[in-house]
C-alpha cells in the first residue's frame, strides 16, 4: 500500500481548520454594547453602575496600558433561541484578544445586574452560557456587564527588552486593544464533541511512532471522518463523523499504560508582571470561572493554593467566596497547599517560613473546615535543605514542586522520592513529568509525562495539573474533554479526574520505600533572583527581625504588666510581610510597580512595629532615667541576657593607628586597612593566626558584566566571570563613627559612587564594614570579596532553623552548577579547628570558590553578591542608594557564625526607665536558639516559645520560663499539643531538652490566670 500519510494529515488539519472549526456556531446576533471608561484606578461594581455609558462598536480602539473599560451588554434573545437539542445559547465577547497566553493580555469579568459575578472573559474562554445569567432559553432581554483589564503583555520571551508599562508612572497612555465581535450565539455541541474527539485522536496520532499499527488506524479512522462529514452541513453530519471515530476511541488503554491524576488549577503569581491589585482582579476572574465550569462539570475537581488570595476573594467578593465555600464542601474547590502565599523558600526567614503555614492552614482550616497536608509550591526558584522539618513540623505530609525541571544543568533522577531535610525529617515528594503546571490535558503532554517518568519501576501514578496560569485563567471545558477522552484510550496514559490528596495517597501506597534525596533541591537557573531589588531584600530582612522584636517585647508586656497584647495588628504586619515573599516579588522578579508596592509596605510595617516595640518597652521599663540596653537576641550581648532588658555596660577601647595602612584593635581583634579601603590582615588576638590569604584580600569590590542569556532579572549566567570590568582602587582615610575609630572609604565602581566604613566596635569579635552605593549601572553585577587563609572544603550557610553545608569544589556537574548560593544571615569557611564567618543584614547571594597557592596553603574566597542591574522586566531595578552592612569574624565555627547573625541583624535597643527587666525565658545552652516568643494564636494567652538546635550537634540544655506555669505541653507549628519526642521532658518550673543536630520545637506555656 502507498505511503499516504503525509497527504492525509494536511488533508485532516484543513478540514478542521477550515470546515469543523467555523462550524462550531450559528450565525450570531447583534449585541447592543455600551462603555465607559475608568478615568483613574479600577472602581468598584456600584460606582461604576451609576456612570454614564455611551456605545461603542467594534473596531474601536481601547484600553491604555493598566487601563479599565466597563461594557454594558443589552441583548434581545428570540423565542426558543438555544433551546433545541444539540443547541447552547451562548454569549460571546472579543474584547481584542491576541494569540499570546491569557493571562498576559486583555481580561474581563463578566456581572450581572444584582452585582454578582458570572465568569471571566478570556481568549480561550470567551464564551458566556445564557442558563448561567439565570436568563430562560424562551425568549426576553439579557443584559450583563464587562468589567474589562486593559492590563499589556510584557511578557516577550523573545524580546525582553526594557518595557516602560512596568510602572504607572512610564506607562504608555495609547490603547493597547481593538474591540472584537459581541454577539448572540449558538453553540453546536456536536460540533464541539467532534471537534474533542478529532482533537484527542489526531494528537495522540502524532505521538505515536509512524510505523506502529494504532497510528495508522487512527489517520485512518480520521480520514473515514472527513469522508463521512459533509463540509457544506457540518452540523448535519458530525453525528457521522463521530460514528466514524467511535470504534478508535473506544479502544482500552493497555494495562500497564501510566496514570496521570488530572487536577484542575490555576498557578496565579501573586504579583509578577501585574501589580497586587491587579492580582486580585485576576482571582475573581480565575475563580468566577472555575465556579461555572464546576456547575457544568460534577466530576470536575479544582486544587487552590494561596490562602493570601482566597483572603482577598473573601473581602472584595463575598458573594464569589460563598459560592466557592459551597464548591469545597462538595469536594470540587480543594485548599491546598497550607499558605499564605507560594513563597521564596530560599530567603525566607526561618520564623518567616514557619508563618507561612500557620496562616495558610489557620486560614484553610477556619474558611473551609480542611486541613491541608500537601505542600504546593510549583514555580519556586529552589527549595532550602531545612524546608522539610518546618513542613512536618506543620503537620505536612506530602511535598509537590514542578521548577526543578527546568534545571540548566543536572536532571533530577526521580519524580517520586523521600525529601530529608537538615534534621532527618522526610517528607514524601512529586515531581510532575509533564514538566508543567499549566497543563492544556493535551495528547503531546499526555505522552511526554509517561515518557519523561523515571520511576515506572515501581510507581504508576503522577500528577496532572491543569489551566493557565501564571496569569491566571485557569481550566477550560475543552480541557475536561481532552481529559474525558484519555480516560481510557489505547495508545495513552489513562486520565482520572483527581484531587491532590487522591494523587498522593495512591502514590505513597504504592511506593513507600521511595528513594531518598538530602539536602537542597538547587534550581540551576534563575541565581540572580538572590540579588535583585536590593531593597525590598533588605525590607524583607528588616521586617522580619522587627516583628520578632514586636512579638517578643508585647508578649513580655503582656504577662509582666497586663498590657492588651496587639494580636489583630501583629498578624496585619505578618501578612504584609508574608505577601512580599511571594516567589516573584521577594526574588526580584517583577515589575517596577511591584516594588514601590513593596517598600512602601515595608516602612509602613516598619513603622507600625517600631511602635509596638516603644510601647511596650516604656511599659516594662517604666519612669526612670536609668541607662538601659533591651537585647531581642537569643544570646547575651555586652552584659546584657538574651531577651532581657539590664543596664548598660562599657567595653575597652578600640585603638586605631595610621601608617603605610590604617591598623583597628580591641580586645579580640586586630585588623589593617591598606591605603586603598582594602582589608590585607585579620588577627584574633586569641590563636594569633591571620585570616587573610597572601594577595588576597578583603573588602574587595568587584564588577562584572551581568548580561544573561534570557531572564535578566532571574539569572546570572556562569560566564559573567570571565566579564570582568576594572574597578579604580579607591581611597581610605581615619576618621570616627559614633565616636568609635573607622576608616573611611571613598571610591567609584563604574559610574557609582561607594562610601564604607570599616569599624571594630568596642567589645566585638568582628569587624563591621558598612558600605552604602550610590548605584547606576545597567546589566553589571557588584561584589565584595574576601580571601581566606582557610583550607574549607565546605562552606555552612544558615537556612531555616540551621545551617547546610555545601562542597567547595567542582567534582561534579552537581557541584559545578552550585557556583551562586543562598545564605540567609551568614556563611562560614572553616577547616579543623579555624574558621571565619561572614554575616550580612541583607544580602542572599554569596560564593565560594578555592585555589591552592604556590606556597601550598589554600585561598577560600567568599563574595557577597551586593548589586545588579537588569533592566527586564523593571528596566530601572536597583537604580539608587542602597546599604549593607556586613561583619567577618575570624576563629569562628558554628556558634560563633550563629551569634554573629544575630549580632549583625538584631542590634541592641539603648533606652532609659526605671530598671532592668529580667528575661522572660531563659534558656541554659547557647546552641539551643529561641527563635519566636509570643502570645498563642487562639486568644488563650498562652505563651508560645519556638527553639531549635542551631549549632549541629547533640545539645542539651534547660528552658525556664520566667512567668507562672500551669501546664506546659510540646506543639506543632499551628499550636496543636504533641506528644513530647524523646528527649523533650517538659516541666512547669523547667523542661529538660536533649536535641538532635536541628531539632526544632515549640513549647506552649498555659499560666494560671491567663489574661
Amino acid at each position: 500500500m502507498h505511503d499516504d500519510r503525509v497527504l492525509l494529515e494536511a488533508r485532516l488539519d484543513r478540514f478542521v481548520r477550515e470546515r469543523l472549526r467555523p462550524a462550531l456556531y450559528a450565525p450570531g446576533l447583534p449585541v447592543t454594547v455600551e462603555r465607559w471608561d475608568c478615568p483613574d484606578e479600577p472602581v468598584s461594581f456600584y460606582r461604576a453602575m451609576v456612570q454614564e455609558f455611551r456605545p461603542v462598536h467594534a473596531g474601536e480602539s481601547w484600553g491604555a496600558p493598566w487601563s479599565t473599560m466597563w461594557l454594558k451588554l443589552t441583548a434581545e434573545v428570540p423565542e426558543g433561541f438555544g433551546a433545541a437539542p444539540g443547541l447552547d445559547a451562548e454569549l460571546l465577547v472579543d474584547l481584542g484578544f491576541s494569540g499570546a497566553q491569557p493571562g498576559f493580555q486583555a481580561e474581563g469579568l463578566v456581572w450581572r445586574p444584582d452585582a454578582t459575578l458570572v465568569k471571566a472573559i478570556s481568549p480561550r474562554s470567551r464564551h458566556v452560557r445564557l442558563d448561567h445569567l439565570g436568563s430562560a432559553l424562551g425568549g426576553g432581554r439579557v443584559t450583563v456587564f464587562v468589567e474589562a483589564a486593559g492590563n499589556p503583555n510584557i511578557l516577550q520571551l523573545e524580546d525582553l527588552r526594557p518595557d516602560q508599562n512596568g510602572s504607572l508612572a512610564t506607562a504608555s497612555r495609547e490603547p493597547l486593544y481593538t474591540l472584537g465581535e459581541v454577539v448572540l450565539a449558538e453553540r453546536r455541541t456536536e460540533v464541539a464533541e467532534l471537534l474533542a474527539d478529532v482533537a484527542a485522536l489526531s494528537g495522540l496520532m502524532h505521538e505515536l511512532p509512524v510505523d506502529r499499527p494504532r497510528r495508522r488506524r487512527l489517520l485512518r479512522a480520521l480520514d473515514t471522518m472527513v469522508d463521512a462529514v459533509d463540509p457544506d452541513d457540518v452540523p448535519g453530519t458530525a453525528a457521522a463523523g463521530r460514528a466514524a471515530l467511535a470504534p478508535v476511541l473506544a479502544a482500552p488503554a493497555v494495562a500497564s499504560a501510566h496514570t496521570l491524576v488530572a487536577t484542575g488549577h490555576a498557578h496565579i503569581d501573586s504579583a509578577w508582571l501585574w501589580p497586587v491589585r491587579e492580582t486580585i482582579r485576576k482571582c475573581a476572574r480565575t475563580f468566577s470561572s472555575v465556579a461555572a465550569l464546576a456547575e457544568d462539570h460534577p466530576g470536575f475537581v479544582f486544587a487552590c493554593s494561596q490562602a493570601q488570595q482566597l483572603a482577598w476573594i473573601k473581602e472584595g467578593y463575598p458573594d464569589l467566596f460563598a459560592r466557592l465555600r459551597e464548591l469545597a464542601a462538595r469536594g470540587q474547590f480543594v485548599p491546598v497547599g497550607g499558605m499564605w502565599v507560594e513563597a521564596d523558600t530560599n530567603m525566607t526567614g526561618s520564623e518567616a517560613m514557619a508563618r507561612q503555614l500557620v496562616q495558610g492552614k489557620r486560614f484553610f482550616a477556619d474558611e473551609f473546615g480542611v486541613d491541608c497536608e500537601e505542600v504546593w509550591l510549583p514555580d519556586t526558584f529552589g527549595y532550602s535543605a531545612g524546608l522539610p522539618q518546618v513542613a512536618v513540623a506543620a503537620g505536612m505530609k506530602w511535598f509537590l514542586t514542578q521548577k526543578i525541571s527546568w534545571n540548566q544543568t543536572n536532571r533530577m533522577p526521580h519524580h517520586t522520592f523521600w525529601w530529608e531535610g537538615i534534621d532527618g525529617s522526610r517528607i514524601f515528594t512529586h515531581f510532575p513529568p509533564v514538566d508543567t503546571y499549566n497543563s492544556e490535558v493535551s495528547p503531546a503532554e499526555l505522552a511526554h509525562a509517561e515518557r519523561n517518568f523515571s520511576d515506572h519501576d515501581r510507581a504508576s501514578v503522577s500528577l496532572l495539573p491543569f489551566g493557565f496560569g501564571d496569569g491566571g485563567g485557569g481550566p477550560t471545558r475543552e480541557m475536561l474533554a481532552s481529559a474525558a477522552r484519555a480516560a481510557d484510550l489505547e495508545g495513552s496514559p489513562k486520565v482520572v479526574l483527581g484531587t491532590p490528596r487522591q494523587f498522593f495517597e495512591r502514590a505513597q501506597a504504592e511506593f513507600p520505600d521511595a528513594p531518598v534525596w538530602l539536602g537542597e533541591m538547587y534550581l540551576e537557573l534563575h541565581r540572580g533572583t538572590l540579588t535583585t531589588q536590593a531593597n525590598t531584600k533588605r525590607g524583607n530582612r528588616r521586617s522580619e527581625h522587627l516583628l520578632r522584636e514586636a512579638e517578643l517585647w508585647a508578649t513580655t508586656a503582656t504577662v509582666r504588666a497586663g498590657l492588651p497584647y496587639p494580636a489583630a495588628q501583629l498578624e496585619r504586619c505578618w501578612r504584609t510581610v508574608l505577601l512580599q515573599q511571594f516567589h516573584d516579588i521577594l526574588p526580584g522578579s517583577s515589575i517596577a510597580w511591584v516594588y514601590s508596592d513593596a517598600e512602601r509596605n515595608y516602612a509602613q510595617v516598619a513603622e507600625e512595629l517600631e511602635e509596638v516595640i516603644a510601647d511596650s518597652l516604656r511599659v516594662l521599663t517604666g519612669e526612670g532615667e536609668v541607662d538601659l540596653v533591651a537585647n531581642a537576641a537569643p544570646h547575651a550581648r555586652d552584659g546584657i541576657p538574651a531577651l532581657g532588658i539590664a543596664e548598660t555596660t562599657s567595653a575597652a577601647p578600640v585603638t586605631a593607628t595610621a601608617d603605610t595602612g590604617f591598623t583597628l584593635s580591641n580586645e579580640h581583634l586586630s585588623a589593617v586597612i591598606d591605603a586603598h579601603g582594602r582589608l590585607v590582615s585579620l588577627v584574633d588576638h586569641a590563636s594569633g593566626r591571620e585570616a587573610i590569604a597572601p594577595g588576597r584580600p578583603g573588602n574587595t569590590l568587584e564588577l562584572f558584566r551581568d548580561v544573561p542569556n534570557q531572564w535578566d532579572a532571574w539569572d546570572i549566567d556562569e560566564f559573567y566571570r570571565g566579564a570582568a570590568v576594572a574597578v579604580e582602587p579607591g581611597t581610605a582615610r581615619l576618621d570616627e563613627v559614633d565616636g568609635t575609630p573607622a576608616v573611611v572609604v571613598s571610591a567609584v565602581v563604574g559610574a557609582s559612587p561607594v562610601t564604607q566604613w570599616i569599624s571594630l566596635p568596642p567589645g566585638s569579635p568582628a569587624l563591621v564594614i558598612r558600605t552604602e552605593v550610590d548605584w547606576q549601572e545597567r546589566q553589571k553585577l557588584l561584589k565584595l570579596g574576601f580571601g581566606f587563609d582557610v583550607r574549607a572544603d565546605t562552606s555552612a550557610a544558615e537556612t531555616h532553623f540551621g545551617h547546610y553545608r555545601r562542597p567547595t569544589h567542582t567534582n561534579t556537574s552537581w557541584e559545578a552548577a552550585r557556583f551562586e548560593i543562598c545564605a540567609h544571615r551568614w556563611l562560614l569557611v572553616d577547616e579543623p579547628g579555624y574558621g571565619v564567618v561572614v554575616a550580612n543584614d541583607a544580602t542572599y547571594g554569596h560564593e565560594v570558590t578555592r585555589d591552592v597557592r604556590a606556597d601550598g596553603g589554600t585561598t577560600t574566597t567568599v563574595r557577597l553578591s551586593l548589586l545588579r542591574s537588569p533592566v527586564y522586566p523593571d528596566p530601572e531595578a536597583d537604580r539608587g542608594h542602597h546599604e549593607f552592612t556586613v561583619a567577618v569574624q575570624p576563629a569562628a565555627g558554628p556558634a560563633e557564625a550563629v551569634e554573629l547573625g544575630y549580632r549583625t541583624n538584631l542590634p541592641v535597643r539603648p533606652l532609659r526607665g526605671a530598671g532592668p527587666v529580667a528575661p522572660l525565658v531563659t534558656v541554659s545552652s547557647p546552641g539551643i536558639v529561641v527563635e519566636a516568643v509570643k502570645l498563642a494564636e487562639d486568644g488563650s494567652g498562652d505563651v508560645v516559645v519556638r527553639l531549635y538546635e542551631a549549632h549541629g550537634r547533640r545539645t542539651s540544655g534547660v528552658v525556664t520560663p520566667g512567668f507562672d506555669v500551669a501546664s506546659v505541653v510540646v506543639t506543632d507549628l499551628l499550636e496543636r499539643p504533641l506528644d513530647p519526642p524523646a528527649g523533650v521532658r517538659p516541666g512547669t518550673a523547667a523542661t529538660q531538652l536533649d536535641l538532635r543536630p536541628f531539632q526544632l520545637v515549640t513549647l506552649r506555656f498555659a499560666r494560671p490566670e491567663a489574661e
